[in-house]
């Protein structure tokens, strides 16, 4: 299901028109569009560290061969300097998940994937201090990219839009259209925020594509890098990486500390995502199994009324909340009340 859904992100340039919103909003979410372009090197970088504990020689080559065609193929001719970027960005996380795996065998994926970030992110930034570049140099082509993006699936809404279909269904449902076009304006606003938010938006992508990563190597290969993904229910992390949360909001509220705000809102961004999905681990962690599935069902049936945002707006801050009160009630590790 997961290459499934990384397979569908990476087609979304190419979804139907009626689908244009969704795609625009995938598009300028995710700061590396092409996902297999992590996701192949990530492959290769387990398969050598496999490979070093034992593992087959064959299968390394093989995946090295397929990150180097992925690497070189051709990225959208009109992007500017994002092919270099999106290309250096893809090497540099998988050679650093390979080298955490090298000198820290046998750690669990989410301290090892979080180590490696840590390293990509260090060389990236010695790099920029080394080569004398503006670091604001990356909002910038990022934001011309996901600008770029943006427009290209607005005009296939607009196509749609102006059809006999749609034009149909907007007469008899005012709101709908009016909906659709709020929508619209909010995702042209968009582009300069997630520009502002790349740092944080480029690790969570380039930790959900180790986790595929991982999971796909260890299901081709028999040599273990260490124990495999957990259930959502399971997922926790090191309570400490709550100061994330508290250095990011700090530098957002405290005004002497204004020149650090881009800085803290990726800090809030990328830790606040963490514990939303520790949150949904402890809802997870407290539905059965047919609770899980009548939640799926209310969400489904909330989708028309309160629509896409503000659904995803109010289970996110209620995942937030929860991963965070997780943090010192630890939810799932309680001892049951005493019964009479």
């Amino acid at each position: 299901m997961a290459l499934l859904a990384c397979l569908a992100v990476a087609a979304a340039p190419l979804w139907p028109a009626a689908a244009g919103l969704a795609a625009a909003f995938v598009r300028v979410v995710l700061p590396i569009e092409q996902t297999m372009l992590l996701v192949v090197p990530a492959l290769a970088a387990c398969a050598a560290v496999g490979w070093w504990r034992g593992g087959r020689l064959v299968l390394l080559l093989a995946w090295a061969a397929l990150a180097v065609w992925v690497v070189a193929a051709p990225l959208p001719a009109q992007a500017g300097s994002y092919p270099t970027l999106a290309r250096g960005w893809a090497l540099l996380v998988a050679a650093a998940f390979g080298i955490v795996g090298v000198v820290a065998p046998g750690r669990a994926f989410f301290p090892r994937a979080l180590s490696a970030l840590g390293l990509a992110f260090g060389v990236a930034l010695a790099a920029l201090l080394a080569a004398d570049r503006d670091p604001g140099r990356l909002a910038r082509v990022m934001a011309a990219e996901h600008g770029r993006r943006v427009e290209a699936s607005l005009a296939a809404w607009r196509r749609h839009a102006e059809a006999d279909g749609w034009q149909r269904i907007a007469a008899r449902s005012p709101e709908l259209a009016e909906r659709a076009e709020a929508t619209v304006s909010a995702l042209r606003a968009l582009p300069p925020v997630s520009a502002m938010l790349t740092p944080a938006l480029a690790a969570l992508e380039a930790l959900a594509a180790l986790a595929l990563a991982w999971s796909l190597y260890h299901r081709l290969s028999r040599a273990r890098l260490g124990p495999p993904l957990g259930a959502l229910r399971q997922f926790r992390f090191n309570d400490q990486l709550v100061w994330g949360v508290v250095a990011g909001a700090a530098m957002l509220l405290v005004p002497s500390l204004a020149p650090l705000r881009v800085v803290g809102a990726n800090l809030l961004a990328f830790f606040g995502a963490l514990y939303a999905l520790r949150g949904l681990g402890v809802l997870r962690w407290w539905a059965p199994e047919r609770w899980a599935a009548l939640a799926a069902l209310g969400v489904a049936l909330l989708l028309p009324v309160l629509g896409v945002a503000l659904l995803a707006a109010t289970l996110g801050v209620v995942a937030l909340l929860l991963g965070l009160g997780d943090t010192w009630q630890d939810w799932r590790n309680r001892p049951p009340r005493p019964t009479a």
